[in-house]
């Protein structure tokens, strides 16, 4: 039927005047012009009607993978593969008297085709990821580094292919040059290959999720991870400020991730206050008496008063001398303190690793740390958790006759001079 219309508007032309060949020309013109027009008319009729119509399918459907599809444009990127096939194919027919001139549309039409195929690949991939990023498993193992991989082979791999068509060379012969540029190619894609590998350890060892909270001081990084790509892992910290970091630096430096915090339901408060050695004593009589009216530690002062006084019975302890026997202190007393007052507070987990230790004493003092778990796991109300705690620590510590370690000041040296601060006389 093409070959009937092509003869008749030869006949058409002929009739006309035109000498043959210019007959020729004409008709082979004027088919591949109606060719051209044929093409536009069902690329408009692809664009207005038909996804016009298809999108208000896709939206009425229960599914969400097909709206996803849509929003990236991958029906209105298919459209351009249309005309374009339908040029490359009516050239043939409507030009097969100018064998050139088809060669040079078809050439150019390939590459078109190529090119549309390029980015019809790149939004379905783009839609393949944020269909993968609804389902549940997205939120543990992110794929974007991988997704970024696959579109750098088919960039690549069409790059060849356009190169390919325009020098008229084997795809082979391409790849075959491409391959003696191995060593530029590794310099040029020396972050994306490590990045790609070191994604592939974070996701295989699952070192760092989205959302996670880590913190990595060489990199000025100390917050939730927000995004992983090929080349970067993006943190915004908890002052607003985002730093970037390339994946392979996770592999190859240390982080921390609080993820095992957050899943545990609890966050550590893990802070100590320095005694004052000169200010531990033995807890005489009145003290005891005293202390007995602190009413959550009333039960431990009449336990352990009778377990001492049976034990110095028991072993004959002469107890004119405090150092024989066994006997309460006030550190000892203070420690168990904190202790009940931890266990009583509605903010702290007792089922989780909770300790009230003596470190070791330096020339500061002797550190008293609390070591327990806070039931609140955001910052403002840790840490407003943490400052009651050592706020009702600090001010009872006189209570117990102990003092809290402060190295000297200037104040302090200067009263032992005989200046007074406060009147500015000796």
């Amino acid at each position: 039927m093409e070959l009937l219309v092509i003869t008749g508007l030869k006949d058409w032309f002929g009739t006309l005047g035109l000498i043959e060949k210019h007959a020729v020309l004409a008709a082979s013109v004027t088919a591949f012009i109606a060719v051209l027009l044929i093409s536009i008319l069902v690329y408009q009729i692809l664009n207005r009607v038909i996804l016009y119509y298809l999108k208000k399918l896709t939206y009425r459907t229960q599914t969400t993978w097909d709206n996803i599809l849509f929003e990236k444009k991958v029906f209105k990127r298919l459209s351009h593969l249309v005309p374009a096939i339908m040029i490359h194919y009516g050239a043939a027919v409507a030009m097969k008297d100018y064998p050139v001139a088809v060669e040079v549309i078809q050439s150019i039409t390939y590459l078109y085709m190529v090119i549309a195929a390029i980015l019809v690949i790149d939004a379905l991939l783009n839609g393949f990821h944020e269909i993968y990023n609804t389902l549940p498993v997205s939120k543990d193992r992110s794929i974007k580094g991988l997704v970024q991989v696959v579109k750098i082979f088919i960039y690549i791999l069409g790059f060849g292919i356009i190169i390919s068509i325009i020098l008229q060379k084997d795809l082979t012969s391409f790849f075959a040059g491409l391959g003696a540029m191995a060593a530029v190619i590794m310099l040029i894609f020396k972050d994306s290959i490590l990045g790609f590998v070191a994604g592939i350890q974070l996701s295989a060892n699952d070192m760092v999720r989205l959302g996670d909270w880590i913190e990595m001081p060489s990199r000025n990084a100390d917050g939730e991870v927000f995004d992983i790509t090929l080349n970067t892992v993006k943190v915004k910290n908890w002052d607003q400020t985002i730093s970037t970091i390339p994946p392979y630096a996770l592999v190859t430096e240390s982080f921390t991730n609080w993820r095992g915090m957050e899943e545990s339901g609890g966050r550590r408060i893990k802070r100590s206050v320095s005694i004052d050695m000169k200010s531990i004593h033995f807890l005489s009589k009145e003290e005891i008496e005293k202390f007995r009216k602190i009413q959550i530690i009333r039960d431990y002062i009449e336990k352990r008063e009778v377990e001492v006084e049976a034990y110095n019975k028991k072993h004959g302890v002469d107890e004119s001398m405090p150092v024989n026997g066994r006997r309460l202190t006030n550190i000892g007393t203070f420690r168990q303190y904190i202790k009940e007052y931890l266990k009583r507070h509605p903010k702290i987990y007792n089922d989780m690793t909770f300790l009230v230790r003596h470190l070791q004493p330096t020339d500061k003092g002797l550190p008293v740390e609390i070591y327990v778990f806070s039931k609140d796991q955001r910052w403002a109300y840790y840490e407003a958790i943490q400052a009651d705690i050592f706020d009702h620590i600090l001010a009872v510590i006189p209570q117990f006759g102990l003092r809290v370690y402060q190295s000297p000041t200037g104040d302090d040296i200067a009263a032992l001079a005989g200046y007074r601060p406060e009147t500015g006389t000796d």
